[in-house]
């Protein structure tokens, strides 16, 4: 006899609201662990693996690959206390049986806690509320054997309404239909969902027939060759049968007449991104300074620094030592407003923001307590999160709860930027590329290491004096670091 348990899309912290279903882990049927991954979501900040809280035979899944769903919608229903001699046939009716049998007599089910920290589930907490299942109907064996019931099949709202995905022509090759997509970005997996290709019958030019972006774009391009080239065949066709060759010709007018659009929907982390600029921007009255400094010294202190040996030293770790130094001596930046209290919110500690750019979008992962790391530790830091924000594994935690932003834009090769300041943070300091240019040094005339450097401040926690002095400084300490050393 079984119990079924329903498990929820469960809070994932930091007010997130809903996810998107990327990829199933499970399928109908199959036997799962407690703490098993089941589904792997996209939120407005990661993706995530969700591990169900409960251990048996899944029963039921609610919701197709692309889905989204709110916090709280049913993910799937897991029959718990199985026997050995349970067949397949019998996990649906026999875990609706026990659910019904249990409701009726006032019963809660005891499923094996769970080890992750769920909001609703967990070692500490009761099992979720129960969703009753219907009996399944009976369904024909196989081979002389039952088939398994699949319960959620009736009342899976999101996959009836899924459309089936047309192959489309000219693919890169063919992939196994029955095996698991070698697709890692969800920016593939939606552009082939909205042009309606089918990735389990392509194969990848990446490591090991990873489907890339490009091998999207091209397939996408060889379909639209082939349809103009079946249309031009159609047309032709219907002149030999002696159909007029004008007859076309409206619709072709009309369709040219129409001009070609397309339209992105603004969810997941572009969504995230474009709320929060939108309420900078509406809230915060921001206002931006720049300078112009000579770096000259800065790499050759690097240089000296990276062949001493050991782990090298980025630019970006250099820069935000510096930071949090001219933080330690302009507090009033690394803080926020309390527009509700119309207060002023200081902080002690600086952790630290840095804008990364990544196939999914612009993301902010954060150096917590930066101000206690040496150049050393942030690289490595900064190399780990880079890392996670490439892959999609930056947990909510990792992204939430900056005081700071830096923003190295020089690596897209511009020099200068008004940055949008990350609400609900304070300032924003830019960073443009680090070029040679002509350079008045010593009284003379060089070519140095020339940047420009751009703070973006909320006006209402100072005034420019205070943005001024600490963009001085921090351009100080670039055009001599010996200036950082006498400060610490």
């Amino acid at each position: 006899m079984a119990q079924v348990l329903e498990f929820k899309l469960p809070d994932l912290g930091e007010g997130l609201t809903e996810a998107e279903i990327v990829r199933w882990l499970v399928e109908v049927g199959d036997v799962v662990a407690v703490d098993q991954p089941v589904v792997e979501v996209e939120t407005a900040k990661a993706m995530v693996e969700v591990p169900c809280p409960y251990g048996g035979v899944v029963t039921a899944r609610f919701g197709a690959e692309g889905t989204e769903l709110p916090v709280g919608a049913p993910l799937l229903t897991v029959a718990v206390g199985e026997t050995a001699d349970d067949g397949p046939a019998g996990d649906a009716a026999g875990a609706a049986d026990t659910a019904a049998s249990d409701s009726a007599s006032g019963r809660e089910p005891a499923a094996e806690g769970s080890g992750n920290v769920l909001v609703g589930y967990g070692t500490s907490q009761a099992p979720a509320r129960r969703r009753r299942v219907r009996q399944a109907p009976a369904v024909p064996a196989v081979n002389g054997r039952p088939r398994p019931a699949e319960p959620a099949e009736a009342t899976r709202t999101a996959d009836t309404a899924r459309e089936t995905p047309r192959t489309a022509p000219g693919t890169p090759g063919k992939g196994t239909a029955d095996g698991p997509v070698p697709v890692i970005s969800p920016l593939v997996r939606r552009l082939a969902r909205q042009n309606g290709l089918d990735l389990r019958e392509m194969t990848g030019s990446g490591p090991d027939g990873l489907i890339l972006r490009a091998d999207v774009e091209y397939a996408l391009r060889a379909a639209g060759t082939q349809s103009r080239t079946d249309a031009g065949t159609r047309s032709r066709t219907d002149a030999t049968a002696g159909e007029p060759a004008t007859a076309a010709a409206p619709v072709a007018a009309a369709s040219g007449s129409t001009p070609s659009v397309t339209r992105i929907p603004l969810k997941g982390i572009r969504g995230a991104v474009a709320d929060k600029l939108s309420r900078s921007r509406t809230e915060i009255p921001d206002a931006t300074c720049w300078v112009d400094a000579d770096a000259t010294e800065l790499m050759r202190t690097r240089a000296a620094m990276n062949a001493a040996g050991g782990p090298k030293i980025s630019v970006l770790a250099l820069l935000a030592r510096i930071c949090t130094a001219a933080l330690a001596r302009f507090p009033e930046l690394n803080s926020s407003v309390d527009t509700q209290a119309r207060e002023i919110v200081q902080y002690a500690d600086v952790h630290l923001g840095f804008a990364a750019q990544t196939e999914r979008g612009l993301v902010v992962p954060v150096v917590r307590d930066a101000h206690t790391r040496d150049a050393e530790s942030l690289t490595a830091e900064f190399v780990r999160l880079t890392e996670a924000a490439r892959a999609g594994t930056l947990t909510p935690g990792e992204l939430t709860g900056g005081t700071f932003t830096l923003n190295n834009y020089g690596v897209f090769g511009v020099d200068g930027s008004t940055p949008i300041v990350n609400h609900p943070e304070a300032a924003m300091l830019g960073v443009g590329r680090i070029v040679p240019k002509p350079w008045v040094h010593e009284g003379e005339l060089a070519v140095r290491q020339v940047v420009q450097l751009s703070l973006t401040f909320d006006h209402r926690v100072c005034d420019g004096g205070t943005a001024g002095g600490f963009l001085r400084y921090v351009a100080d300490c670039v055009e001599q670091p010996a200036v950082l050393l006498r400060t610490l």
